[in-house]
């Protein structure tokens, strides 16, 4: 899987905000700054994005993801 499958996978959720995937293989850094994450804890966070991402892990097209989430403001 590409990083920017992976992003594309990413935008269905986090749609006009700022996605960014590094990585290759099945091993990739995940950096999104999203509005959606405010008043939420890292693990609740943590948890919007592999709900995008459930189907790929499970499949083991993608084994291993690190976050950097952040508010916008």
């Amino acid at each position: 899987m590409s990083p920017q499958q992976v992003k594309e996978l990413l935008l269905s959720q986090f749609e006009d905000q700022h996605v960014s995937v590094e990585g290759e293989g099945a091993k990739f850094h995940v950096t999104i700054k999203s509005d959606k994450f405010k008043g939420l804890m890292p693990v609740k966070r943590q948890q919007l994005v592999y709900g995008c991402l459930n189907d790929v892990i499970a499949s083991g097209e993608v084994h291993a993801v690190t976050m950097s989430l952040s508010t916008e403001s």
